[in-house]
């Protein structure tokens, strides 16, 4: 009898997939209590044996019916650690599930046990008035790791950035290893980054057929805080860096969430995409191009011009002013050529694209279930959000087990 793997924490499948990829054979058990998360699940997984219960009232002993355990692999609700949970209460249940890896480990003893999370996890600690108590910081975590060790696992943990093994966002994950077989654990070395492959960038991930429509004939304007953050692009992404170019058309992201640079909320589409959130928060920005010749002693370094207010533009020199739905033209400077903005385009990506920011196949079902019943977009998305980057389950499992890996590569869009 072979050994089984499980899945805790399905969601989409994320990690199942990576498994899969890993090893060629399908997953022999997934945990989860969302229906949702386990339509999208079954529909691409049918093989596997799905519970759609909480991971607590799914018994290790009677699932696995007595067959060892190569590999558990467990991505708790990371919500109540991240930093996006903000000032928000922490629910302490939710941030205990990660306890659930120590009832598997006790009752079947798993070969290898993988754990999946924020960064924040190792300041897992006691909950007063459903706050985190700071001065009591890793105590349950350091707790847990002890509870692992005094069951004979070897244990340890590290930071991993998606992009550098090949997948085209930027997420920095937490993940434990944790095995009982003697054998070494192994974190594989990033196969892409500075002197290695290059990033897969986010302008790989873009369906470039899909229309970007103008930002001008919106039957509802964009609020003054998203054309805010537009023009803040164009200055940083089109005139102060080096633009992205496709057809005279330059592009970037606009980003609806905090940011690390909260001033701009943007990127370039030449680096891997942003950490990926359950909700869609990325707009393409198309900022369409003509050439122009300038006569006389123009003043080229007048950015834009407005229909708005008491001045007609401004310099470069300056910080962006506000542009609204009339700012319609405007002076860009491109590789020491002179070009007008003749339209300005916004659109927000799509469910595949997101899922291609993450690394999943190309034919993976996103848009449906196993019985064709039509799956939500933010439904989709949220699937995503709360995934496990295929290609780190895949490299984490080869380096790991072996044994039960077989080679195969990904084909991501």
């Amino acid at each position: 009898m072979r050994e089984l793997i499980i899945d805790n924490f399905a969601g989409g499948g994320g990690a199942s997939t990576g498994i899969e990829l890993a090893t060629g054979r399908h997953v022999d058990i997934a945990i989860n209590h969302d229906p949702k998360a386990i339509l999208m699940h079954k529909t691409n997984h049918p093989k596997t044996k799905h519970y759609c219960e909480s991971v607590w009232d799914v018994d290790p002993i009677e699932a696995t019916q007595g067959q060892a355990v190569a590999l558990c692999w467990f991505s708790p609700d990371c919500k109540h650690f991240s930093r996006a949970k903000g000032k928000t209460p922490v629910d302490k249940k939710i941030r205990g599930l990660a306890w659930i890896a120590v009832r598997w480990a006790s009752k079947v003893r798993p070969r290898v046990i993988i754990l999946e999370n924020v960064p924040e996890f190792k300041t897992w600690c006691p909950v007063k008035d459903n706050r985190p108590i700071q001065s009591r910081k890793g105590e349950t975590f350091n707790k847990f790791i002890k509870a692992l060790k005094c069951l004979g696992y070897d244990v340890e943990y590290k930071e991993l950035k998606a992009c550098d093994y090949g997948t085209p966002t930027i997420r920095k994950r937490f993940f434990l290893i944790a095995r009982c077989d003697n054998k070494p654990i192994v974190f594989p070395e990033a196969t892409h980054g500075e002197n290695k492959i290059p990033y897969i960038t986010a302008s790989e991930i873009i369906d470039w057929s899909i229309e970007v429509p103008s930002i001008f004939t919106r039957k509802k304007p964009l609020s003054e805080n998203s054309l805010i953050r537009i023009a803040r692009g164009i200055k940083k992404f089109v005139i102060d860096e080096k633009p992205y170019i496709v057809n005279k058309s330059a592009y970037f992201l606009a980003h609806y969430y905090s940011h690390q640079n909260s001033e701009t909320r943007g990127s370039s589409l030449r680096e891997p995409i942003s950490t990926i959130p359950t909700a869609n928060r990325f707009g393409l920005v198309k900022i369409d191009l003509e050439d122009i010749k300038l006569p006389g002693n123009e003043d080229v370094y007048a950015f834009l011009t407005k229909y708005y207010g008491n001045d007609i533009g401004q310099s470069i020199d300056e910080p962006l002013h506000t542009i609204t739905t009339k700012d319609r033209f405007g002076l860009v400077v491109v590789k020491g050529k002179n070009y007008r903005i003749s339209d300005i385009g916004l659109r927000m990506l799509t469910p595949r694209e997101l899922f291609n920011g993450q690394g999943f196949p190309k034919d993976y079902v996103i848009d449906k279930d196993y019985k064709n019943n039509k799956y939500p977009k933010s439904q989709q998305v949220a699937r995503c959000g709360n995934s496990v980057p295929p290609l780190l389950a895949k490299v984490l499992v080869e380096s790991n087990l072996p044994d039960i890996c077989k080679d195969t590569e990904l084909d991501v869009g």
